[in-house]
Formats: C-alpha cells, structure tokens, sequence
C-alpha cells in the first residue's frame, strides 16, 4: 500500500492569469500559498479474487468495476488511462475539508494520485514532472477548463511566486520573507466555509470562453498589475492593511471575469466583514461558493466571526511547506 498527502491551495493574487488562453498571449503571474491541510489517497493492488469486479474506488461514492474505462472518477479514470494501468487497483480518498470549495481540491486529488501511482510502480517522481502531468490529465485528457496553479501549488508547497511563460513553461520559486513576517500573515488569515459546494467547471469554462472572446483583457490585465504590485507589498514586508487593500481591488475585478463568481448574499457577507475590520479578501476559487478568505488584524477576527453568523465553520489557517509527500509505502507483490 501507498498512502500520499497532498496540500490545497490559498490563491492570494493572479488567479485568472493562469488560464491557457490568457498566459499564451500575455504571460501569467500567481502568488499562492499551500495549506496545511491535505488530500490522502491511498492505492494497493488489488488481486483478482472476485467475480465481478477488479477495481474498486471509494471516495464519497464507492465504485467496482470490471474495467478501469467504467470508473466513473474522472480523475481516477484519468490517471489510470495516462499511466497506462490495467490490473487490479483498490483506491481510497479522505480529505480535510470538503471539496467543491475554492482550495483547489480537485488538483489536489489528481496530483496525489499519479504520486500514489507511480509509488506503485515503483518509481520515485519530482514535483515539477507530478505538477506537468496533473496539469495534463486534467487539460489534455479530461478536458476540463483549469488553469494550471492549483497542480503547481498542490506538488510544490510553501508560499510560492508562479511565473508563467507565453510558451506555458512556469516556474514556482519561494516567495521569500522574513519568518516572522509570514507568521504575521498567517495570523491575518481568516477562513470560513460558507456551507455550500458548487463544481468549478460552469464558473471556469465562462472565464476561459470570456479571455478567448476578448471581454476581460482589462480585467485580468489589471488582475496581473495587482499580483505585480502584490509580490511587491509581500516582498517588501508591506502593512497588512496594503495588501489587504490590493486583495479588495483584487475581488472586484474578480467578479467581472464571469457571472456567478459572486451573489447578493455573497456580496452582502463580505461587505459585513469589511465593516467590523476586514482590510480585504475574497471567496476563493472559481466563485459560486466555497470558503471565504479575508485579511483582518488578528485581534477583529472573532469580532468578524460573531458578525456573520451564516458562516458555521472557521477553520484556523497554517501553511505547508512540502508539497505532496508519499507517507506510508509498503509495496509486497
């Protein structure tokens, strides 16, 4: 058996500039950090002992199947046809928080898989070839309109500055800042889920058909000045209150990219956090639902908490520095 951990994703400031469409024209920039919490996947084979199925995936549904092309998992249905894997697989899935939320579990999921995988086939694999597959199976063979941050984020960790080429080459380089100074801005975060899950991929795809139509050039071209002026800020150890600002500027223009990336109720909720001491924030993801992240001083959060009761968890937010690792490996033929 192989067990991997895999982190989710904070995205703070570029998302949207790394969607295919907009990179290939004009380069992209993304700063985001890993969280500390995680996807697990855990993948044995599976011995032919049973008649009526070979495979076996459980997640929040539980699949046997005959054949691999049967599973329904896209993801799972993805990474076995991409690694080329016909024999018997059992594979199971528990994660910290819920999916469908705006921390990019999706990615995560893919990512930890193929590094599941290939520890099954006995092979060792680094972040950036992990990240380039995930990204792969996700675009290429599941065809699915996402960007390519979330497969970085979820293999290298840490609190990264993503460069983006016009070729679609990238790097993810550590955002460097003092340790106390990241610990401030842990501290800062606010997290709070909203209570509902949506699929990204209606909000996504009008992002991706609005870039390719030429509605949101500006948006998104303000969106990569705001990133620029965001590593900036962070680089040079800023206020919080500026890079909470940058982050208002931020979800303004993000609501433009697509309609549902926000509501009234959505709007309403953020407007009350700014209020009682929010600097600035955003839901986060593709919109529609998910958690809602907001910048404030440390002593206004449960000031904030008490003012948006609609809001049922809070989860305390802490940064992972690995990426995806194999934590368990015990592989007997």
């Amino acid at each position: 058996m192989i067990i991997t951990r895999t982190p989710y994703r904070l995205s703070l400031f570029g998302g949207g500039t790394d969607y295919n469409p907009w990179f290939e024209e004009h380069g992209g920039l993304v700063i985001a950090a890993a969280m500390g919490y995680y996807c697990y996947l855990s993948v044995r084979p599976l011995p032919p002992f049973f008649e009526d199925h070979t495979s076996r995936v459980v997640y929040s549904k539980i699949e046997s199947v005959l054949k691999h092309s049967d599973i329904q998992h896209p993801a799972v249905r993805g990474c076995l046809e991409y690694l080329g894997i016909s024999d018997g697989v059992e594979i199971h899935h528990d994660g910290d928080l819920p999916a469908r939320s705006g921390i990019g579990s999706s990615s995560s999921f893919t990512v930890g898989l193929l590094h599941a995988l290939h520890g099954l086939r006995e092979k060792m694999t680094d972040a950036r070839s992990l990240a380039t597959q995930a990204i792969h199976v996700e675009q290429d063979i599941l065809g699915e309109s996402v960007g390519i941050q979330d497969q970085i984020m979820a293999a290298n960790g840490g609190l990264r500055v993503i460069e983006i080429e016009r070729t679609g080459d990238w790097k993810a380089k550590p955002l460097l800042i003092p340790l106390e100074y990241q610990q401030s801005l842990q501290d800062h975060i606010l997290l709070g889920f909203s209570g509902i899950s949506r699929l990204a991929e209606k909000n996504a795809k009008a992002k991706v058909e609005n870039i390719r139509k030429g509605r949101t050039i500006d948006t998104i071209q303000e969106l990569l000045g705001i990133a620029n002026a965001g590593l900036q800020a962070l680089s040079g150890q800023s206020d919080f209150s500026e890079i909470g600002n940058l982050l208002d500027q931020s979800w303004v223009l993000k609501r433009q990219l697509a309609d549902g990336v926000s509501a009234d109720w959505m709007d309403d909720l953020y407007r009350t956090a700014k209020k009682n001491g929010a600097y600035g924030g955003k839901l986060m993801g593709a919109g529609g639902g998910g958690f809602f992240f907001f910048l404030a001083p440390p002593q206004k959060h449960q000031r904030i908490k008490e003012c948006l009761p609609q809001i049922k968890v809070w989860v305390p937010f802490k940064m992972d520095n690995e990426g995806s690792q194999v934590i368990f490996y015990n592989h007997q033929h």
